[in-house]
């Protein structure tokens, strides 16, 4: 019996249809299908119901179903125990918001490096919406993201730090009125597709400002650079941990009213690594408090 093939059942269920979950799972529908009817081959036993349109869990189906989850629980928590029982030791996928691979990233895991020298830690950037999914469909054991205002079912996130919006401006401006610069100078904007982004978009909008966009970027790196350039201006997370030798541009608060990016620790509610994960909290939370990437 496959593995694999009983967390596509699970995930039918849990997605309620062949084609959600094929999208969850990243496989095409007629794969989904397949493995299904194999289960059904195997066991001998009718799952769905496929009379209709839509094909229907059957109750032998909804049985098995449960089963299966029970067994997949059993077996993840074997692996985690040859993993993790005696100490920290084997693989963790971390996935991280791609604004915290030059600060906060590189200094937690350096920290748990230095605690857990057997721990190897596999680091996948992704924006908060696909780090969501990937943790939903247990891709990765948990992520960095900016949190949402509603979390997926599920999903827990434990707060990391609060990150304030800033102004990042060519070193030669002279001008402090960050409204008056963002009015006359071009916008590097970030990225709308993440959640940070939307929310300079929904702050531009609130204070009526009108950008002259010049370009549309994702990475803190990359817009910096821009900045230094002389290419525009840009809003910007102020990061938890300041990486090592930061270009020398201009850094400008946009006042009280700024909204702040919260950075949490995603990660499903029954993961069975989380003693591993609260671990990697606590070490994310010294990061912020050591503020500063040092070796």
């Amino acid at each position: 019996m496959s593995i694999r093939n009983l967390r596509t059942l699970i995930a039918i269920k849990k997605y309620g249809s062949f084609q959600s979950a094929a999208e969850a799972l990243y496989l095409s529908q007629s794969a989904v299908s397949q493995q299904i009817k194999s289960l059904e081959k195997l066991w001998d036993k009718k799952i769905f119901d496929r009379s209709n349109r839509s094909p229907q869990m059957t109750t032998v189906g909804k049985a098995l179903t449960t089963k299966a989850e029970v067994a997949i629980k059993a077996y993840d928590n074997i692996v985690s125990s040859a993993l993790f029982g005696d100490g920290f030791k084997g693989q963790l996928k971390l996935g991280a918001v791609p604004t915290t691979l030059t600060g906060l990233m590189p200094m937690a895991v350096n920290l748990l490096k230095q605690r857990y020298p057997e721990l190897r830690v596999v680091i996948y950037p992704a924006l908060s919406t696909r780090l969501m999914t990937q943790i939903d469909r247990g891709s990765i054991d948990a992520g960095i993201i900016g949190k949402p205002e509603l979390l997926p079912s599920g999903l827990n996130c434990l707060d990391i730090a609060a990150e304030p919006m800033q102004l990042l401006a060519p070193p030669n401006t002279t001008s402090s009125d960050p409204l008056h610069l963002l009015r006359t100078l071009p916008f590097i904007r970030f990225d709308r597709d993440a959640l940070f982004g939307q929310m300079v978009e929904k702050w531009l909008q609130k204070n009526n400002i009108q950008v002259n966009e010049s370009m549309e970027l994702d990475g803190l790196e990359a817009i910096s650079s821009m900045v230094f350039a002389n290419l525009g201006l840009s809003i910007v997370p102020k990061s938890c941990v300041q990486s090592v030798n930061p270009l020398p541009i201009r850094r400008l608060s946009l006042g009280a009213d700024a909204p702040t990016r919260q950075l949490g620790l995603a990660y499903n509610n029954d993961h069975p690594k989380l003693d591993v994960i609260k671990e990697v909290h606590l070490t994310l939370l010294n990061a912020v408090e050591i503020g500063e990437l040092k070796p």
